[in-house]
């Protein structure tokens, strides 16, 4: 499953690194990209949409 979602609060390619670490943490055979400038997150995985909006949201961001 391809997801693309829109995290506003992503302000820092800092940030964004750490989201990215926090997702591959849970789910480590995910394929994720994670990119501050358009504040988005793709993710390529089996796992459900709702698995990735909660660890987003766990780490701190909000969703669009």
């Amino acid at each position: 499953m391809s997801l693309k979602l829109n995290v506003p609060t992503l302000d820092s390619p800092e940030s964004a690194k750490e989201l990215e670490k926090v997702i591959l943490t849970s789910e480590p055979e995910a394929t994720v990209n994670v990119d501050a400038s358009s504040k988005t997150v793709t993710v390529e995985s089996d796992a459900s949409e709702e698995t990735f909006k909660q660890l987003i949201v766990a780490a701190g961001h909000k969703l669009a």
